[in-house]
């Protein structure tokens, strides 16, 4: 397969020949919001800006549904009394030029070679930063993560198998000098209303110009492993039977379908560690009461009360270090559950406590999925190991600080009086 880099379109768009024309700049107003309004110009200015950035949509729409965005953050927050400081935006302008590894000089010096003003640049960053003073006042107090929902989330974890193979079709579209918009506009109308794969196949077929059209852009099993560092995260995000955004790529835009995916689980994923309690009553009537009005082991410790120590039996082992009896009551239980056993005379309760998956045990002490080195040596990440809890803690943090904050900015939009000339 053809290694589609997408980061050397922007190595290209760094150090490849320049000579974006100068075109009319026209400064007539597109939309209004509220009391602020986004010009056409800055509208290419934000497309061109999204151009260097190989950003997947780079439509005027596009472009225009942003600025309204950044104008409605804006407004928010001065609505608390934010204001961007100019060594707050120095510093904004500095972080985001460093993630492409250059200073904020440089980076402008990049984005005036192709056409974008350094004050489109400056107004971007800007909301970007007063946005997240909203953020951080407004929503982070309110947002919380509970140690079962990162019991939840390192369960799924566990039980999500690695992805080794995808199984994709492809789709091409030449974007010459020119034409970019326009192709950009029909991947984004592909993406819109192509939903299943026989659909996808016809579009690759009429569009794309490369040999696997022939084939409705059907590619071959592919391992993860070789595909490119910046598309694999891309293709990764997907689940059978959808597409990528439209990716640019130099003198093309490009799509993906993901047909199939196959993969396997960590070592051990399925060994389960078994949380359960054995109460052995005198009777059967005993037994059948304390089951049938014991919803947790809590509440069954108190039908125990007053029995002899040896009546009255916790364990936590692996499934394998369970009596095989025991262990084949314990199967069919969900957490919370019993089952009553006749002993002759005497009657055990058995309920299960908790069933968790045995990788989890001992977590925090165990391997994680990042390189190490000692002595001088670095140890190679373990793409088996599971992530430490804190991560994953962070990583639904974040989550639900990006909802929260998506949630808000939809209510600013729905509030705000939007009108065109």
């Amino acid at each position: 397969m053809r290694q589609f880099l997408l980061s050397a379109a922007f190595a290209a768009t760094l150090f490849g020949p320049m000579g974006t024309p100068v075109l009319a700049q026209d400064f007539s107003p597109v939309v209004y919001i509220n009391n602020s309004v986004v010009t056409r110009y800055e509208i290419d200015q934000r497309i061109r800006f999204m151009q260097v950035l190989n950003a997947p949509q780079t439509s005027a729409a596009e472009a225009e549904k942003l600025l309204i965005e950044d104008r409605l953050r804006l407004e928010a927050a001065r609505q608390i009394g934010v204001e961007v400081s100019d060594v707050g935006l120095e510093e904004g302008l500095a972080e985001f030029a460093g993630r492409a590894n250059l200073t904020t000089g440089e980076f402008i010096q990049l984005l005036e070679r192709n056409g974008v003003d350094r004050q489109a640049y400056r107004d971007f960053i800007k909301a970007g930063v007063a946005w997240r003073e909203v953020v951080r006042r407004r929503i982070l107090p309110s947002v919380s993560v509970s140690d079962a929902e990162v019991d939840q989330a390192m369960k799924r974890i566990i039980e999500t198998p690695i992805v080794t193979g995808v199984l994709l079709s492809e789709l091409i579209m030449p974007a010459p000098p020119g034409q970019e918009e326009a192709v950009m506009a029909r991947a984004e109308n592909i993406v819109a209303t192509v939903s299943s794969e026989a659909a996808f196949a016809d579009a690759a077929r009429r569009y794309s110009a490369t040999p696997s059209r022939d084939r409705g852009g059907r590619l071959e099993w592919m391992n993860v492993d070789n595909m490119p560092p910046s598309l694999r995260p891309i293709v990764l995000g997907l689940r059978p039977g959808q597409m990528t955004p439209p990716l640019s790529i130099p003198g093309a835009v490009v799509l993906f379908y993901l047909r199939d995916t196959r993969g396997q689980l960590r070592p051990g994923a399925n060994e389960q560690t078994l949380d359960y309690l054995t109460v052995t009553f005198p009777s059967m009537a005993d037994a059948q009461r304390a089951a049938s009005q014991s919803h947790t082991c809590g509440e069954l410790y108190v039908f125990a009360n007053g029995l002899p120590d040896q009546q009255v039996r916790r364990e936590t082992a692996g499934q394998g270090s369970i009596p095989a009896y025991t262990g084949v009551l314990l199967a069919s239980l969900d957490k919370n559950e019993s089952t009553v056993v006749d002993r002759g005379g005497a009657a055990d309760v058995v309920m299960l406590c908790d069933r968790t998956p045995a990788l989890l045990a001992g977590l925090e002490a165990g391997p994680v999925a990042t390189a190490t080195q000692e002595g001088g040596e670095t140890t190679g990440a373990d793409a088996n190991a599971l992530p430490q809890r804190e991560a994953v803690r962070e990583q639904i943090f974040n989550r639900k600080i990006s909802q929260a904050a998506d949630a808000f900015l939809a209510e600013q939009r729905a509030d705000a009086v939007i009108r065109r000339p």
